[in-house]
């Protein structure tokens, strides 16, 4: 695999001088369409064996283009504020918005090629954790943005050379240390280990360049090469794609659904409700209190119909934690900034440290929701969706979060009476607006949209819970006991 960077390839100084010049001026073209049309984020990952020039590589390019639309994101060792979240937090954190360029070094490949090349995981776990960066990575590509991968390569005896070059240079000798050397004395497993990498995470839509690393100048311009073609490619796919062409919808179905099975007359009187209220809020607490000594995190979903109770039941959990440990996100129509990010971005934002309780009052399911039913996001972006979010919750439940989600439920006469006591109430007349009353007529297209939602993203990790919620006391009672059950179960298994 890596023959064809062994080669020897060499540009003379006036050959580069020449093509640089160029080159350089055509990348900065690429940027600037790049920033002024934002319709895809472009993210270059350097990977590679040691020394073969993947920083000077990354200094090069922040010198020939326009550092303000030029992000450079380098990992080493995980801090304490990104051990207590999933790998990938730190990485959706740091992705570049839609008319922006993003420089990894040291990013997702890094941690697994290492440790299997000290033997630390298993064949079939380095494997693992390849497709959960091939998912990620297609998560990123089929919402538009662009992955150029580039493994910088030297062979067993150029790293040699070039770790001794780099090793007695006043300048740059700190950058060469014993890891370096282990590292190269296990050059042979690093080469297997990166074979086995590329082929598994080499798709079409993120494909790696392997680029010969030991002439700076021919390494350069490979890379800028390549940088420039592939960005001037995708912008001529996005411009011919730009066509008015008509969508077609689905059309909606009559048949029945999970939420048309839903018994809505449960309910409970004032009495019962103010004795089980003190009982499980009693229970919340104390559970809560050692899920913040375990630096057990938990991440609960609100979604569900309008004026379903959703505000009321989060505030009968919140009164009854403490504040410190909690945090509740409303989420309401995406922002410019966040309509430049995928739509999973601002959601990987809100997850809290090790310990912490985060509430979502609505979530990432408005994809496959209002999304969907408004024609906000294009078929095949609410198809793939499911996927996507169970990916998202995997990596949750995988870093030690319990995942709940609960859809709240109200018939169609108990949501008109509410909406007009909500019309007649003053301090209640704001939550109601023409949104509203225009997703009531669309009640059943709602209703079969988060059918299917339940079917593909109802899971052992994140289950759905449906709450019947026409009684308002009987609805905070099953979500303060359904919490206090799951919490109580994930701290006996962790």
């Amino acid at each position: 695999m890596f023959q064809t960077a062994e080669l020897g390839h060499r540009v003379c100084a006036a050959d580069f001088k020449d093509q640089a010049e160029v080159l350089r001026e055509e990348l900065l073209q690429e940027q600037r369409l790049l920033t002024q049309q934002r319709d895809f984020a472009v993210l270059a990952l350097f990977a590679g064996v040691d020394g073969a020039g993947k920083g000077d590589t990354v200094n090069l390019l922040n010198a020939w283009m326009d550092p303000r639309w030029l992000r450079c994101n380098a990992y080493g060792p995980a801090s304490e504020e990104e051990c207590e979240r999933p790998t990938f937090w730190k990485y959706w954190r740091d992705l570049p918005p839609r008319g922006a360029l993003g420089l990894f070094m040291s990013a997702w490949y890094s941690e697994p090629l290492l440790q299997r090349v000290y033997r630390k995981i298993s064949l079939a776990r380095f494997d693992e954790r390849l497709d959960q960066i091939v998912n990620f990575e297609r998560t990123l590509t089929d919402d538009g943005a662009l992955i150029i991968k580039y493994w910088m390569h030297l062979s067993h005896q150029a790293q040699k050379q070039r770790l001794r070059t780099l090793g007695k240079d006043p300048l740059h000798g700190w950058r060469v240390g014993k890891r370096d050397w282990k590292n190269w004395r296990r050059y042979d497993r690093f080469i297997i280990a990166a074979e086995r990498l590329i082929m598994r995470t080499s798709t079409g839509a993120a494909r790696w360049h392997i680029v010969e690393g030991q002439d700076p100048a021919y390494r350069s311009l490979t890379t800028g090469t390549l940088l420039r073609d592939a960005i001037r490619q995708r912008r001529t796919v996005v411009a011919s794609n730009a066509e008015d062409t008509p969508v077609v919808y689905p059309a909606t179905n009559t048949q029945m659904t999970l939420l048309d099975h839903l018994n809505l007359d449960k309910r409970l009187s004032k009495r019962r409700y103010n004795r089980l209220l003190l009982r499980y809020q009693g229970q919340l607490h104390r559970l809560q209190r050692r899920a913040v000594e375990a630096g057990l995190s938990a991440v609960l979903v609100f979604e569900g119909a309008d004026a379903a109770g959703k505000g009321g039941a989060i505030r009968r959990l919140v009164s009854a934690l403490d504040i410190r440990h909690v945090r509740v996100t409303p989420i309401a129509a995406p922002t410019e900034e966040e309509r430049a990010q995928h739509y999973l971005w601002r959601f990987w934002r809100q997850l809290s440290r090790a310990g912490q309780l985060t509430i979502f009052d609505r979530s990432w399911y408005g994809r496959v929701l209002v999304e969907r039913i408004e024609q906000l996001a294009a078929p095949q972006e609410w198809r793939r969706a499911y996927a996507e979010i169970n990916a998202f919750e995997s990596q949750l439940s995988e870093a030690g979060i319990l995942v709940l989600k609960f859809w709240l439920h109200i018939g169609q006469e108990e949501q008109a009476a509410r909406f007009e006591s909500r019309q007649q109430t003053p301090h209640k007349r704001w939550k109601l607006t023409e949104e509203d009353w225009r997703n009531r007529d669309r009640g059943r297209d709602y209703r079969l949209a988060a059918h299917e939602m339940f079917e593909r993203t109802g899971t052992h990790v994140a289950p759905w819970v449906l709450v019947a919620a026409n009684d308002k006391r009987y609805a905070r009672i099953k979500v303060l006991r359904t919490v206090c059950q799951h919490l109580r179960l994930h701290l006996r298994r962790c």
